[in-house]
């Protein structure tokens, strides 16, 4: 039994500082290196002394993969790189690994210089981090060694922002671990939705829980909530902050509000903080390819970042200009930067908006503020008076609870575990996943050590034509049905392994000669009852059929055909009027069925017989058994040496191979009696 153990860093019941360090088949790989918006000492930086005490981290790590650029998940990386002395293989995205830099650079910038910081990693030590760094593009499988591999698929949330799978093992087995990072289940303006390989079935689904029981609105009714709000507030002189980050969200919104104000034809100013949108919407333009369908078909046309109403901010000065104006302006947390100063300066009127679109750390203003508090300590030295509307509409690309739960049907893992998420919450999470699919699920805290056993599988295609029989005999088949087969119903078929066709398969047995080259042969078993003359074998065989086949209708059961034989599946019965005998031939799919047909049939004659012999009526000799041949020329002799009442005979015919073994005849040990009497 194989092992993988998983170990949070950060975001274990927790949001921000995403770190999980997972061991599986011999290897360990770190899954993101954020830091947390929240802190501003250690605690802000995952706590590494867990991969190794001694700081010999790449005698200890295989790899390190950052799903995207969102500094919850790659903040860290220049100190745990430049710092801590890391300097293994470490992979992420092409535009994740382009637009990283930027990010980096614009935080350290804020903490030392802003907030006089020390101890920090510099501009060179993210350069120099930066070069580490493989790139990899979606659904590319990267051999990062002889037994592990990875493999990126497409997550929406932001530009170049992946899902990963890790495999490690040989060829006829591995282990499997998806981490999800942060992901998007539904499409929006300018990003498509989350995207996987059908059914990878990995042992394990590491996945984010953000929005854990949320479950939102229409994207419909969501964005004409905000654009009302926006209207009515600047209608009525007031100003507007919208605080986001430079990629993401701020692309999304900008495309919505930059289309209404050309329809509404409104002269209204909106800014958005100059700097990192430039280069935001350079990378947008050359990694057009991660965009949706419709942001990839008119770009040659029409660049839609490319904004008519949305200038950037040209002086800070402006905050204090009156009228009304909208203003997008980073962080999107509210916990540094141009959009903490402009809320600073317009929170205190009643006329002004503030809109978060997004989720909020815990320990942050943007999470102060949404929790209704109206005295907000921003530092050590500053307090500030909240009387300005605050709103919070969700345009925050996390999947809900419900594309949650799509990804674990879609994927069909395991086992699951949640992360970056708020505990009680993803407790409610947790058995709802487990009710409605019966995967174990987990929910570590940051710290805490999680070993999960796993049997190994060696993944089979099941024949659709095995599955029609053993499942839908009865209705039509669909294969939107086949969820059928979670209800841990057994699967009778033929395991088929063959290098010809490179996969293993579990076939119908009517589709084994085909699959694999072999003329099919099947056996058909035989046996004869014989009756004496006082019996009538077409009586006693009509009373047996209706006792035993009661779900068809029994005039039907005995319209025999032309040569006076009834059919029924592989069963075929024949009477012999003239010999008094009744000739019953199946194959082994009908086993079950006939052995305990005969045994009623036996038991029928026998009962007969003694009725007879009670009422003093003479009974006629039956002949002895003979000795019947197969077709194979062996000698199968009669189950009981002292039963008179069977003959067993094999004969061969074209069809799948089958059990050679003829089933057990029935106990005929109270005729033998009789006729000892």
């Amino acid at each position: 039994m194989s092992q993988i153990k998983v170990v949070p860093l950060g975001a274990g019941q927790d949001v921000g500082r995403s770190c999980i360090l997972v061991s599986i088949g011999g290897k360990n790989i770190m899954f993101d290196c954020g830091m947390h918006a929240g802190y501003s000492d250690e605690r802000r930086f995952p706590d590494f002394s867990y991969i190794s005490r001694s700081g010999k981290f790449d005698e200890v790590l295989d790899a390190v993969i950052i799903s995207h650029f969102h500094l919850d998940h790659c903040g860290a990386l220049p100190f745990f790189t430049e710092m801590c002395g890391y300097n293994g293989p470490i992979f992420m995205t092409y535009p994740t690994k382009a637009i990283c830099p930027i990010l980096l650079e614009d935080y350290r910038k804020i903490s030392t210089e802003r907030k006089g910081e020390t101890n920090f990693f510099t501009t060179q030590m993210i350069k120099d981090c930066m070069k580490k760094v493989t790139a990899v593009n979606v659904h590319e499988v990267v051999k990062v060694d002889d037994e592990l591999e990875i493999k990126a698929y497409y997550a929406g949330h932001v530009l170049g922002a992946a899902m990963f799978l890790v495999r490690v093992g040989g060829e006829t087995y591995n282990l499997s671990a998806l981490y999800t990072g942060d992901y998007n289940m539904t499409p929006d303006r300018h990003l498509g939705s989350a995207s996987v390989d059908e059914k990878i079935r990995p042992d394990l689904l590491i996945t984010e829980t953000t929005y854990a029981v949320t479950i939102r609105d229409s994207k419909r009714t969501r964005e004409g909530n905000f654009l009302k709000r926006i209207h009515k507030t600047v209608a009525a002189g007031g100003k507007v902050l919208i605080p986001v980050f430079a990629l993401g969200r701020a692309q999304e919104l900008c495309i919505l509000i930059d289309s209404y104000w050309e329809r509404m034809n409104l002269n209204i100013p909106i800014y958005f903080s100059a700097g990192l949108t430039e280069r935001a919407n350079m990378y947008y333009e050359l990694f057009i390819n991660w965009t949706n369908e419709k942001i990839k078909s008119t770009f040659v046309n029409r660049n839609m970042f490319d904004f008519k109403h949305i200038k950037p901010f040209p002086d800070k000065a402006l905050l204090d200009r009156p009228g009304p104006m909208v203003l997008f302006a980073t962080p999107g947390m509210l916990h540094a930067g141009t959009s903490l100063e402009a809320f600073k300066k317009w929170c205190g009127s009643e006329l002004n908006m503030c809109i978060l679109p997004g989720f909020c750390v815990m320990g942050t203003v943007g999470s102060k503020v949404l929790s209704g508090q109206k005295m907000i300590d921003v530092d050590k030295n500053t307090k500030i008076q909240v009387r300005c509307k605050i709103e919070s509409l969700s345009f925050s690309a996390h999947a809900d609870s419900k594309g949650i739960l799509q990804l674990i049907k879609q994927t069909e893992p395991r086992n699951v575990m949640l992360v970056h998420g708020e505990k009680g919450k993803m407790q409610i999470l947790k058995a709802n996943i487990v009710k409605d699919t019966g995967i174990p699920v987990y929910d570590p805290a940051n710290g805490e050590i999680v070993n999960i056993n796993i049997t190994p599988q060696i993944p089979a295609d099941l024949s659709i034509k095995l599955l029609k029989r053993q499942f839908f005999t009865n209705e039509p088949f669909e294969p939107s049905k086949k969820s059928r087969l979670f209800t841990n119903q057994p699967i009778e078929g033929i395991l088929v392994m063959s290098n010809s066709i490179g996969a293993v398969q579990i076939l119908d047995p009517v589709e084994v000669s085909n699959t694999i080259g072999l003329n099919p042969h099947k056996l058909t078993y035989e046996a004869t009852f014989h009756f004496p003359a006082e019996c009538d074998a077409y009586a006693l065989l009509n009373e047996t059929l209706k006792s035993e086949f009661p779900q068809l209708k029994p005039d039907k059961l005995l319209q025999f055909n032309k040569s006076g034989r009834l059919d029924h599946g592989s069963i075929h019965l024949t009477v012999n009027n003239t010999k008094n005998e009744v000739l019953v031939a199946w194959d082994f799919t009908d086993d079950d069925k006939i052995t305990q047909f005969m045994e009623k049939l036996e038991t029928r004659k026998t009962d007969k017989l003694m009725v007879l012999e009670t009422s003093n009526v003479p009974l006629a000799q039956i002949p002895p058994p003979e000795k019947v041949l197969s077709s194979s020329q062996t000698q199968i002799p009669p189950p009981s040496t002292e039963s008179t009442a069977w003959n067993w005979s094999r004969s061969q015919q074209q069809n799948p191979t089958q059990s050679p073994n003829p089933p057990n005849p029935p106990n005929t040990q109270k005729q033998s009696e009789k006729e000892k009497l």
